[in-house]
């Protein structure tokens, strides 16, 4: 029996595509794939934001939803804590450093965090370890493309 006229509902595990945008309040698009590949994921792999997630539980193919997210459901309140000064000769001498430009940095447990710099003059670099979208509402467009449940084996 073919399952092609059931419209499964978003639940956990399920592996769902969809097409996304991401936009700013100000209607800045900062990512979107409604021009290109859609995105297929499985629910709860990490892809996506975990407020994004929750808000496509329920969901079936044919499905669009606006979701709008303050700063503490998205990329989280921007934290100036986060925002640390660095020795230049803290850098390889062949590095371009300039506002703007984003580092990885290795924590000292081995994670990779990503930092943009700010600022900089001889001595020093200022260097900002916030999401970059963080403190900013984000707002979601979704249209599911297709709900295969985690049962399934295709």
């Amino acid at each position: 029996m073919s399952d092609a006229g059931i419209k499964f509902p978003v639940t956990e595990r399920a592996t769902v595509t969809l097409h996304l945008s991401l936009a700013l309040q100000d209607g800045t698009v900062a990512e979107s794939t409604f021009d290109g590949e859609p995105l297929v994921f499985t629910m709860g792999d990490g892809v996506l934001d975990h407020g994004l997630e929750l808000a496509l539980y329920g969901l079936v193919r044919g499905d669009k939803q606006r979701l709008t997210l303050d700063p503490g459901q998205a990329f989280g309140q921007y934290d100036p804590d986060r925002v640390h000064t660095l020795a230049r000769d803290s850098f390889a001498a062949d590095m371009t450093l300039e506002p703007g430009v984003i580092i990885g940095f290795e924590t000292e447990t081995g994670e990779e965090l990503a930092g943009a710099i700010l600022e900089l003059d001889e001595q020093t670099v200022k260097v900002d370890f916030n999401h970059p979208l963080a403190g900013r509402t984000i707002i979601y467009d979704v249209e599911i493309l297709d709900v295969v449940p985690a049962e399934t084996d295709e």
